[in-house]
């Protein structure tokens, strides 16, 4: 893995026709976070990806308490699935 949390894979992205401000405001952005801009929009974009990941685990918790406390804990059927699977041989 590296520091990005991916593998060594990495795809190249290309944004067309920007108006100049908006480049100019990030560019002016990296600059203050002593970045380049190819850095300060990497930044931006795994930390807006890495937002959206956070907030659908949290959902998912939240949707497993919801259960837990309506149905409780469910038990382990690992052990009954390997009898089944031993009888029949």
């Amino acid at each position: 893995m590296t520091p990005w949390g991916h593998n060594t894979i990495m795809a190249d992205v290309k944004v067309r026709n920007l108006p100049d401000w908006v480049v100019a405001s990030f560019r002016n952005r990296a600059q203050h976070e002593g970045r380049s801009l190819e850095e300060e929009l990497r930044v931006l974009l795994t930390d807006e990806a890495t937002k959206r990941r956070q907030e659908t685990v949290r959902k998912l918790k939240a949707f497993q308490t919801k259960m837990r406390k309506k149905y409780g804990e469910l038990s382990d059927s690992t052990p009954g699935i390997r009898e089944e699977r031993e009888a029949r041989g």
